[in-house]
């Protein structure tokens, strides 16, 4: 079978799973915008383990999700005992690129702000997001060019996570990415500006990506072309092949949350590397 028609197959019971997802944490809402999707919730765990803070922006193909939708993400994290923040971000295609940016990096501003209102230490951040939050938030980690921009500072990011990212446009995609892209960017922009692999300059935070052979959405060699550029410019990266049967794009860039880290390899990968910095 397809890996594009084993995609669209899994949606039922990825939803069935999410649906049923316990709410044991109420998160702190904070708006840092005037559009609905401009906002972050804060997870603060019951039992707190590390002193680490997870920053994660949600997929969703840049027009579709909010981090409400992906609360089972925060549940899951906060329940591993870390605080977690999740940013919103404004969608396509009423809202063209850079808006996605630009709302990223503001609203990763405003996380730092609010955890050092609380009195919490922001010298271990770890960035991370699947899918179109997987774009996003490796622009954020290693564009200079938008930390400039936009007035990032990112000297207390230790680790950065991605998961099934489009981080190359110059890799063959599929029908469904390209028309995505085509709704997220206008006509005659400039690729090279919202590509990863192009953006991306030497710094010194350390990346896991988690990538599939079976993405029916994004290509295998969208991270291999991102681990190479890293390798060519000194930055630390891991590629991961995921190895969990349920291998397709939106379970193990998103659904491994609604799993135990004894069940997914993948999810256990994701806490040991953030463990081990």
């Amino acid at each position: 079978m397809k890996d594009s028609t084993r995609e669209n197959l899994s949606y039922f019971g990825l939803f069935l799973k999410m649906f049923m997802v316990r709410k044991v944490i109420t998160p702190e809402y904070v708006s840092y915008g005037s559009d609905k999707d401009q906002y972050l919730l804060y997870y603060e765990p019951q039992k707190l383990i590390s002193d680490k803070v997870i920053i994660w922006i949600h997929g969703g193909g840049w027009n579709a999700g909010n981090p409400k939708f992906f609360d089972y993400v925060g549940q899951k994290v906060a329940s591993e005992g870390y605080r977690m923040l999740s940013l919103g971000y404004r969608l396509s295609p009423k809202n063209k690129y850079p808006a996605q940016i630009e709302d990223v990096c503001k609203g990763y501003n405003e996380a730092l702000r609010l955890l050092k209102d609380k009195g919490i230490p922001t010298d271990k951040l770890i960035i991370c997001g699947p899918s179109a939050g997987a774009h996003l938030s490796s622009i954020l980690c290693y564009s200079k060019k938008d930390q400039d921009k936009y007035s990032v500072d990112i000297s207390g990011v230790i680790g950065y996570v991605g998961w099934g990212g489009p981080y190359s446009f110059d890799v063959p995609a599929t029908w469904t990415l390209k028309t995505l892209l085509g709704q997220l960017l206008n006509e005659g922009y400039d690729r090279k500006d919202a590509e990863p692999v192009s953006l991306m300059r030497s710094n010194h935070v350390p990346m896991l990506l988690i990538q599939s052979r079976h993405d029916g959405v994004i290509a295998y060699e969208c991270a291999e072309k991102f681990k190479e550029r890293a390798d060519q410019i000194g930055n630390s990266c891991e590629l991961y092949q995921v190895e969990d049967k349920k291998n397709t794009h939106s379970w193990y860039t998103a659904g491994l949350f609604l799993e135990e880290r004894s069940e997914n390899k993948g999810l256990n990968k994701f806490f040991t590397w953030i463990e081990s910095l």
